[in-house]
């Protein structure tokens, strides 16, 4: 039966819908190791290389940065540490800042960190550029009866009527009113259209273990041993597409994933779904986590067309 043209539009919208409505659902995660910032001596180039990172897992939109213990027989607390300090303190809108962290000497080079620009780093601060049902970040400055007093980034606070939440708090909020005062609403980011930022969790099990024990439905670990990426194309761009939780795994600067396992008496190839060269016919010996992180991502995005 031949479709109407009314029934060939609306077929097309209905794909449409359900493209935006998978992509939005799709949550991608990488693994970095708390290992990527130790072969670097100076807190100034360790930033430099966290700040890469973080801007690339910005640009293609990663959803969760983690952050695996990679040296079973290290304390490790120091480079986790570190490195979720640094890529938190990118994530939060610059206005949040100073608000939401101390002075601390690990920040004493942060100004060195590239900006996000994603859309929750607004440019505007400016109470009359603000349009009903714009989504801000926030932090809850003070109370008063029934109305929490939020900074939103612009020269006065919004009002939310949550008496329920905590001073200093950090609250996605969703713009109701600007007339004489900003009226404001709690808002669920994963519920926002397009890309929000990223979250930073660190895990204290071994990488073999925090595979196994979270829910993603493909599992790609990087590594110059694994199959070409051109040899791969078709079966990870069916998985990826696919997949509502994806993670990418990245190694240390000295020892890659298939060492990482070993080291934990595990076989990679059994711990995750695929091993994939995403460098391939690589001009130098290694390739540092920040380098991977950005090649391996690009040539992913690819898949998304």
């Amino acid at each position: 039966m031949r479709l109407s043209f009314k029934q060939k539009v609306i077929s097309s919208l209905q794909k449409i819908i359900g493209w935006k409505k998978g992509l939005q659902e799709k949550k991608t995660s990488i693994a970095i190791p708390a290992s990527v910032v130790s072969d670097t001596p100076h807190l100034r180039e360790k930033t430099s290389k966290i700040g890469m990172i973080g801007r690339a897992a910005a640009i293609f939109r990663v959803n969760e940065i983690i952050i695996y213990p990679d040296e079973p027989k290290t304390d490790q607390t120091a480079d986790m540490s570190l490195t979720a300090l640094l890529l938190s303190y990118m994530e939060t809108p610059q206005y949040l800042r100073k608000g939401l962290f101390k002075l601390q000497p690990e920040l004493q080079f942060a100004g060195i960190l590239p900006p996000l620009r994603t859309p929750h780093h607004p440019l505007n601060h400016q109470m009359k550029k603000l349009k009903v049902g714009e989504y801000r970040e926030g932090m809850v400055l003070s109370k008063r009866n029934e109305d929490v007093f939020v900074d939103i980034g612009v020269e006065q606070p919004a009002i939310v009527r949550d008496k329920h939440l905590t001073m200093g708090k950090r609250i996605t909020v969703k713009i109701t009113g600007v007339d004489s005062q900003i009226e404001a609403g709690l808002a669920d980011k994963e519920k926002i259209s397009g890309y929000w930022g990223y979250s930073i969790i660190v895990v204290r099990q071994p990488f073999g273990e925090m595979v196994r024990q979270r829910d993603f439905d493909f599992t790609i670990a990087t590594s110059k041993y694994g199959r070409a990426f051109k040899d791969v194309v078709g079966v990870v761009a069916e998985k990826w597409k696919t997949a509502h939780r994806s993670l990418v795994a990245f190694g240390a600067p000295t020892h890659g994933l298939n060492e990482i396992a070993r080291e934990e008496g595990l076989d990679l190839s059994t711990i995750v779904d695929i091993v994939v060269n995403t460098i391939a016919d690589q001009g130098t010996e290694t390739v540092r986590t920040e380098e991977a992180v950005l090649a391996s991502l690009a040539i992913l995005n690819t898949l998304c067309l």
